[in-house]
């Protein structure tokens, strides 16, 4: 990160602060700190010629915004693969796993990023690099993060035969009682972890966790200070997740009527998660079924669902988030796609691109735990934001993989995006 003077100005260009509102023209935004100072005509103690304390971004011609979040970006599972790198199942060194996750998040950064919600990973790796880059060790977004996953018999990421268990280097944490959850959450908590991650089945086929697990999950989180969130793709248990008072839900894609009814009146937001299965489509269409080894018609399927999903809960009056399963795959590579999800409500989901860019920056802010304090450009809010070089608005694409970007500021300080060739060079070596 460069030395960033107490003070940065930003004149001119076009603003869209992040709030619905429509975009409008900049006079000069006014960073002191970490916090935007100011939003107008440029306050009159403002000296534009005092080049060591302030620091003056001239955006004629571009576009100012808040920085993006993503709802859902896994930062420890082991992607991208490096050659040479890795025994048997899993990520079973933790200590190269965090520097390679160390190294990735500052990828996510530079794409104009500038924060993430982490819905699991392995050990307390995603805690340590999150703490690393809050205590000025190392650059990154802002992280608001889960550990291991709280699966039982049947769930997703319980992949290993009943007697193996989930063994320390996997996703899941096998938790078959409700009191084993319970021990779990108090784990999870010592170390750390911002939020609990649950988990139902992979494909929402049956429900694998009862409403009392839910439920007791959540009053343990909670009675902690802890959020909650689940995996759920459908067959009961997004409505057990509704009515036990999770504080998300990840999919919902084989929701019924029902169960989004549930939702509504509960009044938690859903992360719909579509980019990894357009990517899975995508992908398959090129390479074929057998390279991806994934079944593409059913990821098909399910990202039609969501699709539907998107347009029966905006009648319903429940808020999406923004969401990508960023590295949980080789091909769902950081710093690229942080930003597909919002060209995927606006192509299918019925959104303006003024509504996909609200939902990913002020609507997201709840995600890592800073709802009313980040995603919007207004006196008092941290600052967050990102200047591009293209009209999101004309075209919600730009937005993707940094290519648009001319400055990002996180936390007050200007990124240096210099590095960011660098950092292609990890992606080629992971390939």
């Amino acid at each position: 990160m460069t030395t960033t003077p107490d003070t940065i100005v930003i004149r001119n260009g076009t603003v869209i602060d992040g709030s619905g509102a429509p975009a409008r023209r900049n006079d000069a935004i006014v960073v002191a700190g970490n916090r935007i100072k100011h939003i107008g005509a440029l306050p009159p103690d403002v000296a534009l010629d005092d080049r060591r304390n302030v620091a003056v971004i001239d955006a004629a011609g571009q576009w100012i915004m808040p920085g993006l979040i993503d709802a859902h970006c896994h930062v420890s599972y082991g992607y991208p693969v490096i050659k040479g790198e890795g025994k048997g199942r899993g990520t079973t060194r933790p200590e190269f796993s965090t520097l390679k996750a160390a190294h990735s998040v500052q990828r996510v950064l530079r794409s104009g990023v500038t924060g993430i919600s982490v819905p699991g990973g392995t050990w307390f790796t995603d805690v340590g690099v999150r703490d690393a880059i809050k205590l000025g060790l190392m650059e990154g977004p802002r992280m608001y993060v889960a550990g291991r996953m709280i699966v039982t018999y049947g769930c997703i990421e319980d992949d290993e035969p009943s007697w193996e268990g989930t063994p320390d280097h996997s996703i899941g944490k096998l938790c078959n009682t409700a009191d084993e959850m319970v021990t779990e959450v108090r784990r999870q908590g010592k170390h750390g972890v911002n939020f609990i991650k649950m988990a139902d089945s992979r494909s929402g086929e049956s429900q694998m966790l009862a409403k009392e697990e839910i439920a007791a999950v959540v009053a343990e989180a909670h009675r902690r200070n802890l959020r909650v969130g689940i995996h759920s793709r459908g067959a009961g248990s997004t409505r057990a997740a509704a009515e036990a008072g999770v504080d998300w839900i990840i999919h919902a894609d084989l929701a019924t009527d029902r169960d989004l009814e549930a939702v509504a009146k509960a009044g938690m937001p859903i992360i719909p998660t579509a980019t990894f299965l357009a990517m899975v489509v995508e992908l398959g269409a090129k390479v074929g079924a057998a390279q991806v080894q994934l079944d593409i018609n059913r990821m098909k399927r399910h990202f039609e669902a969501l699709c539907q999903l998107m347009h029966k809960a905006r009648k319903l009056g429940i808020k999406l988030l923004v969401g990508t399963d960023t590295g949980n795959n080789t091909f769902m590579r950081y710093g690229e796609i942080h930003a597909k999800e919002l060209e995927i409500f606006v192509k299918y989901g019925g959104y303006a691109p003024l509504e996909a860019i609200t939902a990913a920056t002020r609507d997201n802010a709840c995600a890592i735990g800073l709802q009313g304090q980040v995603g919007e450009l207004a006196p008092g809010k941290l600052a967050d934001l990102i200047v591009l070089d293209r009209d999101p608005l004309a075209d919600i694409t730009v937005l993707q993989g940094g290519k648009h970007l001319t400055h990002v500021i996180k936390d007050g300080k200007l990124v240096d995006l210099a590095p960011r060739e660098e950092m292609l060079t990890f992606r080629e070596a992971a390939e």
